[in-house]
């Protein structure tokens, strides 16, 4: 059994993956079991499977939310990294949204560029914000 961690890893990776080469997931996996002898967890295919369905969602969501960056200048790791967290937060629903961006922001320092971080957390934080002022405009 892995940790939510590593599930995460492996989501990113086949994320990242998908990126470069446009294949079914079940490819991507038989790719990754070959080369890096990847067990796949279910966890990270949930997240996986949840990027795959609402791809364009989740892209639109951060075109929404990043100020600097148009989502085509974006490095592959950084737009990896944001659709895996908002798939999370959004439609696998099983951590916290705080958690989700704090797992991302630390993808990013492993695997981003020296202000990857930063802006992963900004484009994440003011998401889940927006997402706050539409629930509380919704009470209303």
């Amino acid at each position: 059994m892995i940790t939510r961690r590593e599930a995460r890893q492996q989501a990113f990776s086949l994320i990242f993956e998908k990126s470069f080469q446009n294949l079914p997931l079940e490819d991507l996996l038989a790719g990754a079991s070959d080369s890096r002898d990847l067990e796949a967890d279910e966890y990270a295919l949930s997240v996986v499977r949840a990027v795959q369905e609402h791809l364009y969602e989740i892209d639109d969501i951060i075109t929404k939310h990043s100020v600097k960056w148009k989502i085509d200048r974006l490095s592959k790791v950084s737009l990896a990294i944001l659709r895996l967290a908002i798939a999370e937060i959004t439609f696998v629903k099983e951590v916290e949204e705080p958690v989700a961006i704090n797992e991302a922001v630390e993808l990013a320092k492993i695997y981003g560029g020296e202000e990857d971080p930063s802006y992963i957390n900004g484009v994440l934080g003011g998401y889940v914000r927006s997402m706050a002022i539409d629930t509380e405009n919704n009470k209303e």
